[in-house]
């Protein structure tokens, strides 16, 4: 069973809005959304811990909510005003309280006219 399964994920116009959400089979203690772009590394894309603290990157900083629903082991991402450079394939990852990380397969989101 996959720990961590995204979806959300699609083509979007510039300037429009998306939700990503991740479902996980079990909980972590910090959940978080990474992107990488074709010929970039993996970068984070924004954080939350159990308790709710969260953490973005500048990049998306105004235009992007990281969520969580504890009781349903799920994060969610909505990014606002989308632009060309968020295209990407989005990951979840989970930190758990001990042990690895775990990450998700990835979705594709593209923004362009």
């Amino acid at each position: 069973q996959v720990p961590l399964v995204e979806s959300g994920g699609g083509l979007v116009q510039p300037g429009g809005s998306l939700t990503l959400s991740c479902a996980a089979s079990m909980s972590f203690h910090t959940m978080g959304w990474y992107r990488q772009a074709p010929g970039k590394e993996r970068e984070l894309v924004a954080n939350i811990t159990s308790g709710g603290t969260t953490n973005y990157a500048d990049s998306v900083k105004g235009r992007a909510t990281i969520s969580r629903d504890n009781a349903k082991n799920t994060v969610y991402l909505q990014m606002n005003s989308l632009k060309p450079e968020d295209t990407a394939v989005y990951y979840c990852k989970g930190r758990p309280w001990v042990g690895a990380d775990y990450w998700g397969q990835g979705t594709q989101v593209t923004v362009s006219s």
